[in-house]
């Protein structure tokens, strides 16, 4: 089936001109989405793909790596407010015709929202529209734009079993394509960069890591908790929380863990350019993400990738990364279970915990990696076009 897969986008290569693909996203403010996005459309075979990308605004940090990457990028309003319906539907048309002005031969959406507008704009400008579904949000006020979102859409891309079967379950417009990691980025060596001196750490600590975009749905609150419960028992581990602790949730955490005497043993680094770095010096990976918070989640890629052996909840996304390795979830929102976990690894040597991350990393490399993300999405374009 590879075989013959290449043979027919070599075909392609040479006896048409190429697909160019337009990549959207409302902003490039936080890395997760946009790194991506990113990674997908670097990767994409460029005898047969052109990729652009088509964003709200140039802010955000994360904008600049996109400029330097050589992708063409536009900036335009292209979602609009529905109601009321007639201006809604005027301004969709607006957005049509600036859409069929760039050309492209299909439009991949990367919008985490339930807007419809794009792929409205998109059906007016007679444009193949894809999305890709990046979390288990669906019902409520926004169970109506999923619905319309996913009628208009020429195809869906699902990040996890579980959205297929609940969201999804009689749709033959749907691929399963979980994330992937760059493995020549994230892989096992020693930093450069001193952490430990960084923190003044002792040689003999050990570290366990949590990365992650610091919002209440990833419940890093229920990590501290468990490590308080064992902390006393384990005084050579500190527990290292990385992301953006700006706002009004990483201000909480804060707050909690020196409430309960964490300040000590618990370092809140703020986002960090080298996550692979930190990764690296780290022993244990935790992500204790709640029950409808995750898609399927690169961190947690990146950490196996890494060799670190890992505990994460069991919920979608998780499930299907950590299928063959039950014993290394942990049920969502319960303290007392994640506690026995941590425990549990806390004990073992760093010998064995080391041996336990070669085994995820291997996991990685047979289905996880970059270019099977990629090798899936290029086959999804080759079938709309």
């Amino acid at each position: 089936m590879v075989f013959i897969y290449n043979l027919f986008t070599t075909t392609m290569a040479r006896k048409s001109k190429k697909i160019k693909i337009l990549f959207t996203i409302p902003n490039f403010d936080t890395a997760g989405s946009g790194k991506a996005l990113l990674k997908v459309a670097l990767s994409l075979n460029k005898e047969i793909f052109v990729p652009e990308i088509l964003c709200l605004h140039n802010r955000g940090a994360f904008f600049k790596v996109v400029e330097k990457s050589g992708i063409k990028v536009h900036i335009f309003q292209y979602t609009t407010q529905l109601k009321p319906y007639v201006k809604g539907i005027l301004n969709s048309y607006k957005i049509s015709k600036f859409l069929k002005n760039i050309q492209p031969d299909i439009i991949h959406s990367f919008h985490y929202a339930s807007d419809y507008s794009e792929a409205l704009a998109s059906k007016m400008a007679g444009i193949p529209w894809v999305y890709t579904k990046k979390n288990m949000n669906w019902g409520g006020s926004s169970a109506n734009g999923w619905k319309l979102r996913s009628f208009l859409a020429s195809h869906i891309v699902a990040q996890n079993k579980d959205m297929i079967n609940k969201f999804f379950p009689r749709s033959k417009k749907i691929s399963l394509i979980s994330r992937g990691v760059d493995t020549s980025e994230f892989y096992p060596y020693t930093p450069e960069m001193d952490i430990r001196k960084k923190y003044n750490l002792y040689e003999t600590d050990r570290i366990v890591i949590c990365v992650a975009n610091l919002v209440p749905v990833k419940g890093i609150e229920i990590l501290l908790e468990a490590f308080d419960k064992i902390q006393n028992k384990h005084t050579n581990w500190k527990l290292f929380i990385v992301g953006d602790h700006k706002n009004d949730y990483g201000k909480k955490l804060i707050k909690q863990s020196e409430k309960i005497n964490l300040n000590k043993t618990i370092y809140f680094t703020g986002k960090v350019l080298n996550v692979n770095d930190y990764l690296n010096t780290s022993e244990l990976f935790v992500l204790p993400t709640k029950e409808k918070g995750e898609g399927s989640p690169v961190a947690l890629l990146e950490a196996m990738a890494c060799a670190k052996n890992v505990i994460a909840s069991k919920i979608p996304g998780i499930k299907d990364q950590l299928e063959n390795y039950p014993n290394h979830m942990f049920e969502a929102g319960n303290v007392d279970d994640l506690t026995k976990k941590l425990k549990e690894n806390m004990s073992k040597n760093t010998n064995e915990n080391f041996s336990i991350g070669k085994e995820f990393q291997s996991h990685i490399e047979k289905g996880y990696k970059i270019e099977h993300e990629v090798h899936r999405t290029e086959k999804v374009y080759l079938k709309l076009t």
